[in-house]
């Protein structure tokens, strides 16, 4: 089957629904491809619409019209997004993904989709299913996937991991210094480095801070437990659990009941369920040595094929699981801790189609295009000046931590375990001030691709990264790319030709805000 439109939107995020929209209202034919079975994103599986929102003023647009009121929790706001692309009158492929690009003269010229259906979990299937792909030709196409696939399917350069300090004089870029140092020994037989390291300890790699490597920050999911046994899905342990798996939670819980200032059991939750949101739902605790996800595996992710996420994916639930089921059974954990954590179960009703498990990882961040621009930490400084934004962003430079590792205490030789990559400059405020997002960084380079547009792995460093991936400023961008998309329709350009005044005009009288007056 081929389907001929103006504008192909791969991926149903939050950016992706509002370019899908935005496109449509300015007169272009469209269609949405998903790779999930729902709509929304991360927003359908845990985070809410404006909670990563500092300056809910420096939002217009599509983002603060529809998206902010799109209700708080994971059914409301999938339901909300299904309904919007449905009344827009937008086609959509559910359960696809970029299996292979066709390109012509410097444009994509059509994408097959393969299909690739979710398990009862909400896991990716590794690989496709023969006989259910969807050709898609159009005119110009978005990425606003949060992997980047069709991107770098396309061929359009695209960085991952960590750049160095040098790279982009970003002082806190790169490696840094160790975080949640505690006095644990890291080895399987203690005081024998040469027994190993234990499990979910990383082998130090030993670069000089500042230095890049291709390390990223954590995934997670954003999840919802109860007590309630009307609305509770057990958690058992995964196939093949061990004890010694979780050997690390064991000794951190020794250390914290061994230190214990009256916060033991608050310090014990941190591990799990972790830290519990205002909206109700459990995320990543930066502040424990171990919480409720893996760490460093990221970094196999954001380049890796579907069957290396899919994998990874599943770790992430399996890692929960076993984790639950340790903290409920290990003689060195408080027997009322193991009674309280035994009594949980993941909440049935956020996600009733995948037995309680968020539909989507949050995945922070992945590839990041090598566009035309590339924002950088002084971009989020606000040091830096451009003619082109489509839009504003207001975070501060947010990384949650990169890996766990064998180190020795700063400043002594005492060998422990820490974390690293963890910092949240300027909180949620930033700098207090927006800064621009250009035009330029959610377009590649002409060379590249000359009818692709990138509004959620644009092109920016780690760092500057950090402080734009929050979803109303993705939101944000998807609809500015969206209305380039219809513009360069209507004007017959590459995507890097269209007129950036016509083009900032239209999304003023959208309602989008392009400059800061605070």
């Amino acid at each position: 089957m081929i389907r001929r439109v103006d504008v192909c939107v791969y991926g149903g995020t939050p950016a992706g629904c509002a370019a899908a929209v935005a496109a449509r209202q300015e007169g272009a034919s469209v269609v949405l491809v998903e790779p999930n079975r729902w709509l929304g994103g991360i927003l359908g599986a845990g985070i809410k619409p404006q909670q990563d929102c500092a300056m809910p003023e420096a939002v217009g647009g599509l983002t603060r019209r529809k998206v902010f009121g799109f209700g708080n929790t994971p059914p409301e706001i999938r339901t909300s997004f299904a309904d919007w692309i449905r009344d827009e009158g937008i086609p959509v492929v559910l359960e696809h993904r970029v299996a292979a690009v066709q390109r012509q003269d410097g444009r994509i010229a059509s994408v097959r989709f393969g299909g690739a259906p979710l398990d009862r979990w909400g896991v990716p299937a590794a690989t496709f299913v023969d006989g259910s792909s969807v050709d898609i030709e159009a005119r110009f196409f978005v990425d606003a996937s949060y992997e980047g696939d069709l991107m770098a399917a396309s061929g359009v350069s695209y960085r991952t991991g960590r750049e160095s300090a040098d790279e982009y004089k970003e002082e806190p870029a790169g490696v840094r210094e160790p975080t949640n140092w505690t006095p644990i020994d890291p080895y399987v037989e203690p005081g024998r480095p040469e027994s190993g390291l234990i499990p979910m300890i990383d082998t130090d790699h030993g670069k000089p801070i500042g230095a890049g490597d291709d390390y990223t920050q954590a995934y997670n999911f954003r999840f919802y437990l109860t007590t309630d046994p009307r609305r509770a899905v057990p958690l058992t342990p995964p196939p093949g659990y061990r004890a010694s798996h979780y050997e690390l939670v064991g000794r951190y819980a020794e250390y914290i009941m061994g230190t214990d200032d009256g916060t033991a059991l608050e310090r014990l939750s941190g591990i799990f369920p972790g830290w519990l949101q205002n909206g109700g739902e459990y995320n990543y605790l930066r502040e424990s040595l171990v919480t409720n996800a893996p760490l460093g595996v990221s970094r196999h992710y954001q380049d890796g094929g579907w069957a290396t996420r899919s994998a990874i994916w599943r770790m992430h639930i399996d890692y929960l699981r076993g984790l639950h089921h340790f903290l409920s059974t290990d003689p060195r954990i408080p027997a009322d801790f193991r009674e309280q954590t035994a009594a949980l179960g993941l909440d049935r009703t956020m996600h009733p189609e995948t037995e309680g498990w968020p539909n989507q990882l949050y995945v922070r961040v992945a590839r990041r295009m090598h566009g035309r621009y590339t924002l950088t930490h002084d971009d989020v400084l606000n040091r830096t000046a451009v003619e082109d934004g489509v839009g504003l962003a207001l975070y501060g430079v947010d990384t949650y931590p990169a890996r766990r590792y064998a180190c020795p205490r700063p400043g002594s030789s005492e060998v422990g375990v820490a974390t690293e990559g963890n910092m949240f400059i300027g909180g949620e405020i930033g700098t207090g001030r927006p800064f621009d997002v250009p035009y330029r960084a959610i377009t590649p380079w002409a060379s590249d691709c000359l009818n692709l547009l990138v509004p959620v792995s644009l092109s920016a460093t780690h760092i500057a990264y950090a402080a734009i991936r929050m979803e109303p400023t993705f939101c944000i961008l998807g609809e500015s790319a969206g209305v380039a998309a219809a513009l360069a329709v209507q004007q017959a350009s590459s995507v890097q030709d269209v007129n950036i005044d016509t083009l900032r005009s239209r999304l003023s009288d959208r309602g989008q805000i392009l400059q800061c007056t605070t």
